[in-house]
């Protein structure tokens, strides 16, 4: 898959089939609409592109700020995987958000050599939204494009859609969130030194530094799979949150690697969220914490290896 920042330095001869949306990240809906559209350009001898944008719009048009799902790279990987030909990623601006409909669309003409915009029910894209799905139609008809729209996907009887998947972890649901991505929620960074506190203890764990603006799920114990760069899967627990029984102030996301020894500073580490075990709570003592610890190992290695 190639990857073009700009559609100025794009010039396709072959027709393509495009879709646009921020697909943050890349959950069952969008796998149905890009997947399709991908399958069905290649059987007509076509390019398929994706368009997206970084940052999400959302954070550039003054609402709240929108906790990510996926990184840029996470999504050109995934996009990859759904056999995409060509990615557009385009730096979310004003400048950007203020395009007329019609000239942005002349521009995918353009550059892109756009035959068929594949989208949902609800797309639109230009200043205030003004390119619906029926303005783009007329659009196309006067430029020589059509119109795919794909119905939203749904799971167990919800739309599935990246606000969903939010809501979800944010209450600590990674079934549910999972659910609809199709695939377990992927937080990756690197290792950083902590405190310590976990080795002396006997439960050695290595501390995540995700990158900024992801989205972290609710605090809690989780089981997760760990993975290393270079392939290698260790079973896990990780807890996430300010460490309450040792007065600690800030968040932090802790993996306790099982059955692991190694160093892993400075390395980058990948999790798997898979089932929430319980809440964070505060403890009467070490003690009682590092008996509940193991506790929560011996459920996490349950439910991770059955």
């Amino acid at each position: 898959m190639q990857i073009a920042h700009s559609l100025e330095e794009i010039a396709l001869s072959r027709p393509s089939h495009v879709t646009i949306g921020a697909f943050d990240g890349v959950h069952r809906g969008h796998q149905q609409l890009i997947g399709s559209m991908a399958r069905e350009a290649h059987a007509a001898g076509r390019a398929a592109v994706a368009l997206t944008f970084d940052p999400h719009p959302g954070a550039v048009l003054g609402r709240s700020p929108v906790a990510a799902l996926s990184t840029i790279e996470e999504r050109a990987t995934l996009l990859a995987d759904l056999e995409v030909d060509l990615l557009v990623v385009l730096c979310f601006t004003p400048a950007v958000a203020g395009t007329p409909a019609e000239r942005f669309v002349a521009a995918l003409r353009r550059h892109l050599n756009l035959v068929e915009l594949w989208a949902g029910p609800d797309f639109a894209l230009g200043h205030r939204r003004e390119g619906d799905v029926p303005f783009l139609r007329k659009l196309g008809e006067r430029m020589g494009f059509v119109v795919r729209v794909v119905e939203p996907l749904r799971w167990r009887g919800e739309i599935v859609s990246s606000t969903r998947i939010r809501a979800a972890l944010t209450a600590g649901d990674v079934e549910e969130a999972n659910g609809c991505l199709g695939r377990p929620y992927h937080l990756s960074g690197i290792v950083i030194h902590g405190r310590g506190l976990g080795r002396t203890m006997g439960i050695p764990t290595a501390n995540l530094e995700p990158p900024p603006g992801r989205l972290i799920p609710a605090n809690g114990v989780y089981a997760c799979f760990a993975r290393l760069e270079g392939g290698e899967t260790w079973p896990a627990v990780v807890n996430v949150g300010v460490r309450p029984t040792i007065a600690a102030d800030h968040l932090t996301v802790e993996a306790h690697l099982l059955d692991f020894d190694g160093d892993l500073y400075g390395r980058r580490l990948g999790l798997d969220f898979i089932a929430r075990l319980r809440d964070e709570r505060i403890f009467p003592s070490l003690n009682a914490l590092v008996d509940q610890v193991h506790r929560d190992i011996e459920e996490a290695r349950r439910l991770l290896t059955r």
